[in-house]
């Protein structure tokens, strides 16, 4: 099954996602996508890393996303990814083809064994952004969550910590 776990910043995505995969009895690996570039985002990963089961294997990719997701999906496994936002922040600090990225992942998606999990923040709810970069940001997010929710088997909007389904199975 592919999710996706929608909202915004302190909405409870996370920690839905996190329970789910728990909850799940199977192996889980975590894919972080944040980079530690400043104090406050350090101190942010550490809050995320200390929230964790033990077992859960970490890997950090912030840009290479679609070939860790390759190479560790399996049937009885979990992949969680958190979040496709900062992957999307990191692409367009390196200037890297976003397009290229986002379509190597959705291509990805349908032969991808094993359950995947993919938390992302909503962004295109607010007011659109004065600077280029920023509106560039949501437009590219906005394009990814699109299809995403396409090929997504579940997709869930996090508000308050209360998850909304806008598709598939509910939540046992």
């Amino acid at each position: 099954m592919r999710e996706l776990i929608l909202g915004g910043a302190r909405s409870g995505k996370s920690a839905l996602a996190e329970q789910l995969a728990k909850e799940s009895g199977q192996q889980v690996i975590y894919i972080a996508t944040a980079t530690a570039d400043d104090q406050e985002m350090a101190k942010r990963i550490e809050h995320h890393q200390q929230h964790r089961p033990k077992d859960w294997l970490l890997i950090e990719e912030p840009i290479h996303l679609t070939q860790t997701l390759q190479q560790q999906a399996a049937e009885e496994r979990i992949l969680l990814v958190d979040c496709l936002t900062l992957w999307l922040t990191n692409l367009l600090m390196k200037r890297a083809d976003i397009q290229q990225h986002r379509e190597s992942l959705l291509q990805l998606l349908p032969n991808l064994p094993g359950r995947l999990i993919m938390v992302s923040n909503e962004v295109g709810m607010g007011i659109v952004p004065m600077g280029e970069i920023s509106r560039r940001f949501q437009d590219e997010s906005g394009i990814l969550h699109q299809a995403l929710a396409q090929r997504c088997e579940r997709v869930i909007l996090t508000v308050a910590g209360l998850p909304h389904i806008l598709k598939g199975p509910p939540l046992c």
